[in-house]
């Protein structure tokens, strides 16, 4: 599977000039949530400059529905990550289409739902990006900013960990998945956004152990799931008929994962991570740490005289 017209010389030019951007168009996508089954609408809007990532639950009253993208209002992430505003209104499994947007440049966006979660759609975030890309991209007055990482901030669950250290003008994402199931075992892959082609990120889908369905089912999640939004591992075997897109799926997908829970941090970073059996709950927990220090970061202006090597940057909403 791949993208119509991708260009990664054209994808660089847009992610690295320094003008905020939203979508041209607004976009609808319908679908069901994985976890709750629920079927939505999902409407994507333009949003003016400085607006940030914002969602909308267009189902519930009008003076209570808006919740900011932001890390602060990350809510129970265990299986997906959940936003939720001062008055109990959540969204849940924002983290593909947050991806999407850290990938195609959008920085301020208005993101209406008629229902508690994010479409699925087929596990990746393929359909948001393809949406995105039919739409296209607007550049806006102001341009963006970044988050630098000056200090090196590691936060642990036992052998889980996952850290952020300094890296000049690039992130870095360098995950491990480890598995006792004899497919999956232990596998690890590095990602650097600087490369430009995020096609195996997007593409690679939610997966999820055969064993662990009543499990997940029982906790009153995966409502929704199939083998059409999901790849399930039985022992060795891929129950799915084609097997994965790529060898790297599964751990592509936990880096697609971070990569949209980063997004949260109010601004693009530029850092280098490395995970060992993170996910979405750590990820969190290691951005709370992060940015709690000013010491540890710093905001800095994407300036076009300092081009010298790969730098992109995108902020997105949310002041730090």
């Amino acid at each position: 599977m791949c993208f119509k017209d991708f260009d990664p010389f054209v994808y660089h030019l847009l992610m690295f000039k320094g003008p905020q951007k939203t979508i041209q168009n607004s976009i609808h996508i319908q679908g069901k949530g994985l976890h709750s089954g629920i079927k939505g609408n999902l409407y994507l809007k333009p949003a003016e400059v400085n607006t940030g990532i914002l969602f909308k639950r267009t189902d519930v009253d009008s003076d209570k529905n808006i919740i900011e993208g932001s890390y602060k209002n990350v809510s129970s992430p265990i299986l997906c990550t959940k936003i939720k505003n001062s008055y109990g209104i959540s969204v849940s499994t924002v983290e593909h289409l947050m991806a999407a947007f850290y990938g195609e440049g959008i920085d301020n966006i208005l993101v209406e739902v008629d229902c508690p979660e994010i479409p699925i759609m087929d596990g990746s975030a393929f359909d948001f990006v393809e949406a995105i890309r039919s739409s296209g991209t607007e550049d806006q007055k102001y341009s963006r900013k970044f988050i630098n990482t000056i200090k090196k901030v590691e936060v642990k669950d036992g052998p889980k960990f996952i850290s952020i250290e300094p890296l000049a003008n690039d992130l870095i994402i360098d995950f491990e998945i480890v598995y006792k199931n004899p497919l999956i075992r232990t596998r690890r892959h590095e990602f650097k956004l600087s490369n430009g082609d995020l096609t195996s990120i997007y593409n690679s889908r939610t997966f999820c152990l055969y064993e662990d369905i009543d499990k997940i089912i029982s906790q009153g999640l995966a409502k929704g799931g199939s083998l059409e939004n999901a790849i399930v591992v039985k022992e060795n075997k891929i129950l799915n008929d084609n097997g994965l897109r790529h060898r790297h799926e599964f751990v592509d997908h936990k880096i697609l994962d971070c990569l949209g829970d980063l997004m949260l941090a109010g601004h693009r970073i530029f850092g280098h991570i490395k995970a060992s059996q993170g996910g979405h709950q750590l990820t969190n927990v290691l951005l709370r740490e992060f940015l709690s220090n000013k010491s540890n970061w710093e905001i800095e202006n994407f300036q076009e005289k300092d081009r010298k090597d790969s730098a992109y940057l995108r902020p997105f909403a949310v002041n730090v």
